[in-house]
């Protein structure tokens, strides 16, 4: 075991307990503080970034762009830091409390994980999301991002540390690798003596790894191969304009819509016209034979199409005979992140509601929406798609256990 990663496993328990310590008002003053020094940097964060951005330049469009800063970006970063100041604290909140027969006053109280480790690829953003988000809710963090964005993240990670650091705080409490080898992320993997959760965050392959290999506890943040149903009764404009948004918007994020379907009875109607509004956002479109019918510009889709997450300008299509065969496809491909059905049958809207079995499951919206910030968290930590503990995106309640406190007068169990 890596020596110095037991070091910093020690440093996170020591200051994880002092972070449980700290009342809200305080770590609402130091939240702020991250965002207003996250603007004051912004000059020296882009410059690591874009030292980050010319070693990446011959990586796909994708990756890029999950990897650039901006200063519009590093803004969003802060308003994100505001939001989780103004939300509610939830550590020490009651879930219940009883008497029992023994006259015990049992309470449920909730308290920090303690020490939460997060793997992830090149989103800087993560960075500050997750340091923002176990910081509120009690908890230390180790990062260790991918090589491909270290500047980034060391960058951000300073910034944020030093403002611990100035108000006499522990700047343990977010500590971020600088080897980010295979090595170690594995040895991070093993510290369950100091970590209590590890939490990944990329791509289908770095995820399966954390989860194949960690023996600490991991919440698995899963791949978005997230589809659309255009229903019999849809409205067409609303249908082009919803799967053109959960598309095109941002291609290479985890809630960007991958696939298609849509019902026999409106696909003669409404395809060529998708189709058309896709292409002219530069959408390669794949599909089966009955869409290819329809629009013969489309590509054949293979079988391995419909497991795939693109992260790109692609979409597969597939007619289908009505919304039973649609949910069946879905509950078949997909990974469990975000599904959406367009319909103005509200039966229609309530069946796929009930029978789809996915993190978030919508009726006439965007699967974009599947996000921390604009569910109100403030920012996020990942996108769960298992069902234990957490599960769609993760916030400051998500990152909480609880505990049981329990007050007596001197009974004895009989």
């Amino acid at each position: 075991m890596n020596e110095e990663l037991i070091q910093i496993g020690q440093n996170a328990k020591a200051a994880a307990y002092k972070l449980n310590l700290l009342d809200n008002v305080t770590k609402n003053q130091i939240l702020n503080q991250f965002a207003e020094s996250l603007v004051a940097n912004t000059d020296d964060i882009l410059a690591a970034n874009q030292k980050d951005v010319k070693d990446a330049n011959d990586m796909p469009a994708k990756f890029t762009d999950r990897l650039k800063l901006t200063e519009q970006r590093i803004k969003d970063m802060a308003t994100g830091l505001q939001q989780v100041a103004a939300l509610a604290d939830p550590i020490g909140n009651i879930d219940k409390g009883w008497t029992n027969d023994a006259g015990l006053l049992i309470e449920k109280r909730r308290v920090p994980l303690g020490v939460v480790a997060m793997i992830f690829e090149a989103r800087p953003n993560v960075t500050v999301d997750a340091s923002a988000l176990t910081f509120k809710s009690g908890n230390a963090v180790i990062l260790r991002g991918g090589k491909e964005a270290l500047n980034s993240n060391l960058a951000l990670a300073n910034v944020l540390r030093g403002v611990l650091k100035r108000n006499g705080l522990d700047e343990n409490a977010i500590q971020i690798l600088h080897d980010t080898s295979h090595a170690t992320a594995n040895d991070l993997m093993h510290l369950n003596q100091y970590v209590d959760v590890l939490i990944p965050r990329g791509g289908a392959g770095l995820i399966n790894a954390v989860v194949k290999n960690s023996t600490v506890p991991v919440i698995e943040t899963g791949a978005g191969n997230c589809h659309i149903y255009v229903d019999k009764d849809a409205e067409e404009q609303m249908a082009i304009d919803i799967i053109v948004n959960a598309k095109v918007q941002r291609p290479s994020v985890c809630n960007a819509a991958e696939k298609l379907l849509i019902h026999q009875d409106i696909a003669a109607q409404m395809l060529p016209a998708i189709a058309q509004a896709l292409s002219d956002h530069g959408v390669e479109l794949r599909g089966d034979d009955r869409s290819r019918a329809i629009v013969p510009s489309i590509r054949p889709a293979t079988d391995e199409d419909w497991s795939t997450e693109y992260n790109d300008l692609i979409m597969a299509i597939k007619v289908v005979d009505d919304e039973q065969a649609a949910i069946d496809h879905i509950n078949t491909y997909s990974t469990g992140h975000s599904e959406v059905i367009i319909s103005d049958n509200y039966q229609s809207g309530q069946a796929f509601l009930t029978k789809i079995d996915s993190a978030c499951v919508y009726v006439n919206a965007s699967t974009r929406f599947t996000d921390g910030f604009e569910f109100g968290f403030g920012a996020e930590i990942g996108i769960s798609t298992q069902k234990l503990h957490a599960r769609g995106p993760m916030g400051l309640t998500e990152l909480t256990t609880t505990k049981y406190v329990i007050r007596g007068n001197g009974q004895v169990r009989k």
